[in-house]
């Protein structure tokens, strides 16, 4: 009987975790698409269409290099 009630404890413990991760990953991407949203209104009124673009390659780059290659 005590096994069984520490399983059902440790069940329950990870459904939170599970539960407190889904709602942390949901609420980044709400803050992520709301910040790409109030970023895309305000870029067609600056007039800099082409600085998000710029900016993406050059973020690729970074990313890519960011191990050093084997000589």
């Amino acid at each position: 009987m005590y096994e069984h009630e520490l399983h059902q404890i440790r069940s329950a413990e990870l459904i939170r975790e599970a539960e407190h991760y889904r709602q942390v990953r949901e609420a980044r991407r709400a803050r992520r698409e709301a910040a790409h949203d109030s970023r895309a209104t305000r870029r067609p009124a600056s007039g800099e269409g082409d600085k998000e673009s710029e900016g993406r390659v050059l973020g690729e780059r970074l990313r890519r290099l960011r191990f050093p290659r084997a000589a």
